[in-house]
C-alpha cells in the first residue's frame, strides 16, 4: 500500500465497538481493536474503550475508528460522510441494505438525473453514508 484516503470515525459514549462490529458484520474483512488499556490508559473506566479499530476488506475498503477520549467533544456523525462508489451494483446494493437497515434513508438508492443509482443514509449509528453505482457505459 502507497497511500490511501480512508475515514476516521470518532464515537461517543463508547459506542466505536459496536459500530465498528456492524461495519464489519456488513463489509467482511479483518477487524482489528485496540484499547486504551492496552496501551496503559491508567482510569479503569475508559480501560476497555476503543483507542484504535481498523476494518480491511478483501475489496480494498479501510475504516479506522475510535471511542473519543475523556475531555474531548464531538457531534455524532453531523461532520462527515463515508462515500462507497463503483460499478459493481449487487455488492454496493447489498452495502446499501446492510447499511440503512434500522436507520434513516434521506435519498433512495435509485437512478439519478446524472444517470448513476444513488442513496443517502444515516446509519443506526448517525454516520451518514452515500452510495453511488456507475452507470453502465457504452
Amino acid at each position: 500500500m502507497s497511500v490511501r484516503l480512508n475515514p476516521y470515525i470518532s464515537f461517543p459514549d463508547g459506542n466505536a465497538r459496536a459500530a465498528m462490529e456492524f461495519y464489519h458484520s456488513v463489509f467482511g474483512g479483518e477487524l482489528r481493536i485496540n484499547t486504551f488499556g492496552e496501551f496503559g490508559m491508567p482510569d479503569p473506566a475508559f480501560a476497555d474503550k476503543i483507542m484504535h479499530a481498523l476494518l480491511e476488506t478483501p475489496d480494498g475498503l479501510a475504516l479506522m475508528a475510535s471511542d473519543t477520549p475523556p475531555g474531548m467533544e464531538i457531534v455524532s456523525g453531523s461532520n462527515m460522510s463515508v462515500s462507497l462508489s463503483g460499478d459493481d451494483g449487487d455488492t454496493l446494493r447489498g452495502y446499501w441494505e446492510k447499511l440503512s437497515a434500522g436507520g434513516t434513508v434521506s435519498v433512495p438508492l435509485e437512478k439519478q438525473m446524472w444517470g448513476d443509482e444513488f442513496g443517502s443514509c444515516r446509519d443506526r449509528f448517525g454516520i451518514y453514508w452515500m452510495v453511488n453505482i456507475t452507470a453502465a457505459q457504452g
